[in-house]
């Protein structure tokens, strides 16, 4: 199977997946399900790509795909005309597919009131320390939200210097628990933590995944770090079935 299930307890008319780098037409660095428009992959892969995902995962509609900035907007995803700008998504409505692209960033899948609301967000360290998640879950205005943390670079290969570590830990002494110091002014950074802090800070109790690392699985995963910058990208979605 050319992509993931997310283990998580969904109500059974919202469905999520994640799509692997198997199973699509791309070649070389972008073998084969590159959906990514921006990473210089030639676009009728990447248009026949899309194809096969939304054959694959019967979605219901064309994902409402972003142009990601490592920011904090977020959009109401059936509101979308053309590309918008923005780091994550959320809808109430059945039959919007909210999607973010990732190659080591986080993605991160919410529902929230039962299914009344879903959405999407990129959260790549910057977006992450700048407040994607908190705005997300601001925008989504749901009593109560799961959520699950997808494929990402794991806490064993994210090094980082001293400027992202300040960042979080000036911002909070909590943080300190998401780094492990290696040497002067070097640290491994684990981003499922710094997620799983944020999301309790908002009352996210109900939090799952968190354990698939791209840059060691070169088999299911695009790794930006591992493959030097030039590499595909895999798709998070979340959608609710249409009535």
């Amino acid at each position: 199977m050319n992509w993931i299930k997310p283990d998580w307890p969904l109500p059974a008319h919202i469905h999520a997946a994640v799509t692997l780098r198997s199973g699509g037409v791309s070649v070389g660095a972008f073998s084969t399900l590159n959906p990514a428009t921006h990473v210089n992959d030639y676009s009728d892969h990447v248009n026949r790509n899309r194809e096969i995902i939304k054959e694959m995962l019967q979605l219901p509609s064309e994902p409402v795909w972003l142009q990601q900035v490592h920011g904090v907007r977020v959009i109401k995803a059936d509101t979308v005309n053309g590309l918008e700008c923005a780091d994550a998504s959320y809808t109430d409505q059945p039959g919007v597919v909210c999607a973010i692209l990732t190659a080591d960033c986080l993605p991160v899948l919410f529902c929230g009131d039962g299914g009344r609301v879903v959405a999407a967000a990129h959260a790549g360290w910057r977006g992450l320390q700048a407040g994607i998640l908190s705005e997300t879950f601001k925008q989504m205005n749901c009593q109560s939200v799961l959520a699950w943390l997808g494929p990402a670079i794991g806490p064993r290969h994210f090094e980082v210097g001293e400027a992202v570590y300040n960042a979080f830990v000036d911002d909070s002494a909590v943080y300190k628990t998401a780094f492990q110091a290696i040497s002067s002014g070097k640290w491994l950074a684990d981003i499922y933590q710094l997620a799983r802090i944020q999301l309790n800070h908002l009352g996210v109790k109900q939090i799952y995944g968190g354990g698939l690392c791209t840059v060691t699985d070169a088999a299911r995963f695009y790794s930006y770090r591992r493959d030097g910058a030039v590499t595909g990208r895999m798709a998070s979605l979340i959608w609710s079935s249409k009535s």
